[in-house]
């Protein structure tokens, strides 16, 4: 693989505390990022329950996005009967086609999805009165008083609130393509619902066993096609990928294809099943691919073949040897996300140090980008300079992944791709970066 290409990536913004302090709040932890159709609206949820959005700056040329409008979707709950404390923690974020003005997008922590409206709400208030202490009049002077518009704001609402569907935390939601259901999916089963109905949904896949003692799989993680509104997918914590078509039965427990490499024995390990479990699966835009991220490797799947992927990129490879330290610091079980880019030529992933790799669907070039302070201090640096040290993989951006210098609590989790631009919003801890292909450079 070629890992010193060049490139026209460039840091182009970042939002959040700039400050070097390391004292970081854990409610401020962005927890999910995800554009909306159009790509000119950003949304983020972190760990203490609030969700963000921005919106595209047109004033300004290129790439720029400003803040529009901050509310708190979930709070903290505690269930009494199970003795559970629910965080509130935003798990996933997902835009629904507009249709009006308005904006509607749905929220979800570990137990409760919320659909929230966005919308201009002009402020008035009353204006032309009657009472004047200097003139009281006649009652023929009496007049209807009005409204008149003060300013405008912008104003966040539930519409719906589904709750009390899900025993099991939420780790995905996905929007069908016919906009009106989607699906939520726990560790243990998947409901369908429909937008307008938030207390009924229908269990379309069951993977619980009559004897818990009996479990050996969890799902990890849903989507539906983008376009064909019957079918779907779910990985689990195996390595597989189960294809599904709800024309078959009700319950989709029978899949239609199952995406599974066959292991190779002489990398058998202890950690074998850990670092096999698929913590992101994607479709392609046009539907054909489905990109997995476990913990090593990224996968691209040719739908149309279900035996072994069409490609393997391995991310870390390097992480092998280290593989004990990272079970004893739990960053084994981290839950990287991976993304197709709008045309669907190149994916991309994250990986530790900040750092996040793209890659061409053919896995031959490998650009490393790191999502760090010096991308700001870089910024002030002459164009050339800014390059140097946001550019090329093997440039001057810090301890390589798998060094004993690696910084494995520094991790790119979560990040989504503008559907139409080259233009990639980053969750590093508390700030949000966005990159953007240099097109004139």
């Amino acid at each position: 693989m070629n890992s010193n290409v060049d490139h026209k990536w460039k840091f182009a913004q970042c939002f959040g505390d700039k400050g070097e302090s390391d004292d970081i709040t854990e409610a401020d932890i962005i927890s999910t990022v995800e554009f909306d159709q159009t790509g000119n609206y950003l949304a983020t949820g972190d760990k203490g329950g609030r969700i963000v959005l921005f919106e595209r700056n047109d004033s300004k040329k290129g790439c720029e996005y400003k803040f529009h409008t901050e509310f708190q979707s979930h709070e903290a709950e505690f269930d009494y009967l199970k003795s559970l404390e629910i965080e509130e923690k935003i798990n996933k974020i997902k835009w629904c086609k507009r249709q009006n003005s308005a904006h509607f997008l749905l929220s979800t922590n570990d137990k409760t999805i919320k659909l929230w409206k966005i919308y201009q709400r002009s402020i008035k208030s009353v204006s032309d009165k009657n009472l004047d202490e200097n003139n009281l009049g006649s009652i023929h002077s009496l007049r209807v008083p009005k409204l008149s518009h003060q300013e405008t704001t912008i104003a966040s609402m539930p519409k719906k609130v589904y709750a009390n569907a899900h025993a099991y935390h939420i780790n995905s939601i996905s929007i069908n393509s016919d906009s009106e259901t989607f699906m939520s999916a726990d560790d243990l089963r998947i409901n369908l619902w429909n937008l307008g109905i938030s207390d009924q949904s229908f269990n379309i896949v069951d993977i619980k066993p009559a004897n818990m003692e009996e479990l050996t799989e969890v799902i990890t993680a849903a989507e539906f096609h983008p376009y064909h509104c019957n079918m779907f997918m779910y990985s689990s914590s195996k390595g597989t990928i189960k294809l599904s078509d709800m024309r078959e039965s009700a319950l989709c427990d029978s899949h239609a294809k199952v995406f599974e490499e066959a292991e190779d024995p002489a990398n058998r390990s202890f950690f074998s099943e850990i670092i096999s479990s698929v913590s992101d699966v994607r479709f392609s835009h046009d539907g054909r691919y489905i990109l997995s991220r476990d913990y090593l490797t990224l996968k691209i799947w040719d739908i149309n073949m279900d035996n072994r992927p069409v490609q393997t990129i391995n991310i870390h490879d390097q992480l092998r040897a280290k593989l004990c330290d990272l079970y004893e610091n739990d960053c084994i079980f981290d839950k990287f996300e991976c993304l197709f880019s709008g045309n669907d030529s190149h994916v991309m992933t994250g990986s530790y140090n900040n750092t996040f790799h793209l890659y061409d669907r053919e896995g031959k070039n490998d650009i490393t980008l790191q999502a760090d302070r010096s991308a700001f201090k870089a910024k002030r640096m002459s164009p050339a300079k800014n390059k140097m040290t946001m550019g090329r993989t093997g440039g001057n951006k810090g301890p390589l992944v798998g060094s004993d210098s690696a910084d494995f609590n520094k991790k790119i989790l979560h990040a989504s791709w503008h559907p139409q631009e080259d233009i990639i919003a980053v969750a590093a801890t508390n700030n949000l970066f966005i990159f953007t292909e240099d097109a004139s450079s």
